[in-house]
């Protein structure tokens, strides 16, 4: 599919797939019971590698009481014996159902192994679907799961594939956001077997190269800065070579790096955004480079954004990133400060992790919220229990909580 195209289906909602003819899931489910915390959770902060005191963590967002809240949620996941191209967000489904277990009255883990165990999802009408599964490969055809629920009308954590679509691809993120009038740097994109005999006249060095659809910084090291055509070109053919994918050359921004974490209060529809800093270590030619080796690592700071201006233009970049993108429920905007200090968008993770991730980072810095907190929560912003109006009650309970009196969208 073209860019064009892409960009296109990214504006349109499009039709959902059709319902699809499906049988039984593997599905195992635990009673409520004591919640043992993890040792490396029970100081949020402490995975933060902060050194800075933070002034917004009085704040909880999510409250958690000792009350249960009628409505099932099922935690869906896929076979570990199968390929994960297909999951973005990987759980400790065990962890997540024994969190969700103090609030909630059934939580399942659901492994969905074919169609007829998705159709048996449906027809269950859980009232959440708590997943980091993207689509389900069934011989003929991918089945993306947001877009099933959505046609079954069941809640999920999450994103709609529209939003999942225009987050993938990067030059479609940013063609978008550059389309809605906001900053992100110039760029081009470049096809395998495609030579760049120079650069727009928009752009010029230092450039920085990376996959035009990849995550996790994989294919990004210390080469991805180049300062010269030759080493610019030199990148350009690693990637090919080794990931055979299309390649997203940018104009480099030398100004620090940060993460937005968005909520969406499900009742209001408002965003709460919440930025940290993420500083990679130098590296030997003096440059902070967050590439595959130091995330891998877990080698980089993530600090607290203490300069209010900072926050609120952080912020305010954050929250129209995730509007013009589609984005639902919770996400993750990426930027970066360019020399005037002016803070550009570089990607969108519309479906971040829920481990030790950023996104979680971003909740404990800003929220004071701990991992527990935040999984509650999460869950029970999206929930639409309907069994009872309790659940209903709770979540418009959240919806006044949420919004940070600091961090108060405009």
């Amino acid at each position: 599919m073209s860019m064009k195209k892409q960009i296109e289906h990214c504006l349109d909602v499009g039709a959902i797939q059709d319902t699809l003819q499906l049988q039984d899931p593997v599905t195992a489910e635990i009673q409520p019971g004591p919640m043992p915390q993890p040792p490396h959770l029970k100081n949020p902060l402490a995975t933060a590698h902060t050194k800075h005191s933070n002034r917004y963590s009085r704040s909880q967002p999510f409250r958690t009481t000792s009350s249960r809240t009628f409505g099932r949620i099922e935690i869906v996941i896929v076979p570990t014996a199968q390929p994960s191209k297909n999951v973005a967000i990987t759980l400790d489904a065990k962890l997540i159902q024994t969190i969700l277990c103090k609030r909630f009255r059934k939580v399942a883990i659901t492994t969905i192994k074919n169609r007829n165990d998705l159709e048996e999802l449906a027809k269950r009408q859980p009232d959440l679907v708590f997943s980091g599964v993207k689509y389900f490969q069934f011989h003929d055809q991918d089945v993306w799961l947001n877009d099933f629920l959505d046609h079954h009308q069941i809640p999920y954590l999450g994103s709609p594939k529209s939003a999942l679509d225009c987050e993938y691809d990067k030059t479609v993120a940013k063609e978008l956001v550059q389309r809605a009038g906001l900053s992100t740097a110039p760029y081009i994109r470049v096809h395998p077997g495609e030579t760049l005999s120079q650069l727009p006249t928009d752009m010029q060095f230092p450039v920085f190269i990376k996959p035009a659809n990849c995550g996790d910084s994989i294919g990004i090291d210390s080469a991805s800065l180049a300062f010269t055509h030759l080493e610019m070109q030199r990148k350009i053919q690693q990637l090919f070579d080794s990931l055979r994918c299309d390649v997203l050359i940018e104009q480099y921004l030398p100004g620090n790096e940060y993460s937005v974490g968005i909520i969406e209060n499900d009742s209001t529809k408002r965003l709460t955004a919440m930025p940290i800093e993420i500083r990679a270590e130098k590296n030997t030619e003096g440059h902070r480079i967050l590439d595959f080796q130091t995330k891998k690592n877990d080698a980089e700071e993530v600090l607290s954004v203490t300069d209010q201006k900072i926050h609120r233009a952080l912020s305010d970049l954050g929250q129209s990133v995730f509007r013009v993108l589609g984005g639902t429920s919770f996400g993750r905007i990426d930027v970066r400060m360019c020399a005037s200090g002016i803070p550009h968008f570089m990607e969108a993770n519309l479906m971040p992790g829920l481990k030790k991730g950023y996104f979680f980072r971003s909740c404990a810095l800003n929220l004071g919220m701990s991992y527990e907190q935040m999984i509650i929560g999460l869950a029970e912003n999206r929930i639409k229990p309907k069994t009872s109006h309790s659940g209903v009650r709770n979540r418009q309970q959240i919806g006044t909580i949420i919004e940070n009196p600091i961090l108060q969208p405009t």
